[in-house]
């Protein structure tokens, strides 16, 4: 099956990092690899000039590998956005679940954040009806078809995605 993963999606700026942020140190806690993927829709850089691994990526490499004692980061240039499957497939099979940010056009189980100052109406449950949405953290009440969360609850959301996805599984570091 692969390891499961679930989008935390949104309007801009509602507070999908905030979230998560909260989420990821309480699966820590539990003992869960945590991976993370973040969707952008704009262009961004981690690679910044006069730095080596800038030249080389300038230089044509089409793809580029940085690695250090602690962690490691690759630039790698292709024509168009891979797929989230593929992302996940291809670099996310050391973890125990995978936390995307984004990925709102995604098959991926979806929790939507919901700010009623930022959106009146659900991305899954407005115009569209959207079945992949498993969960909603909102900061008004809201009566769905799925569980609602405090947008505050992010040990009640980080308990929910441990007993639907990870509980069944037994972790390789366990």
């Amino acid at each position: 099956m692969g390891v499961p993963a679930v989008s935390f999606v949104a309007t801009s700026g509602t507070g999908k990092t905030t979230l998560l942020e909260k989420v990821i140190p309480l699966l820590k806690e539990r003992g869960w690899r945590v991976g993370v993927v973040k969707h952008d829709a704009h262009r961004f850089d981690i690679d910044h000039p006069g730095k080596d691994s800038h030249r080389l990526t300038v230089a044509g490499a089409d793809t580029m590998l940085i690695c250090s004692p602690e962690k490691l980061a690759l630039i790698k240039r292709h024509g168009a956005a891979p797929s989230i499957r593929e992302l996940l497939a291809t670099y996310c099979t050391d973890v125990d679940i995978v936390l995307t940010e984004g990925f709102k056009q995604s098959d991926l189980p979806k929790i939507e954040v919901n700010r009623r100052e930022r959106s009146e109406t659900l991305l899954c449950r407005g115009e569209v009806d959207d079945p992949t949405l498993i969960a909603v953290a909102s900061d008004r009440e809201l009566e769905l078809d799925v569980p609602c969360f405090p947008i505050d609850d992010a040990p009640g959301i980080a308990s929910f995605i441990e007993k639907r996805f990870l509980n069944p599984r037994h972790s390789h570091g366990k």
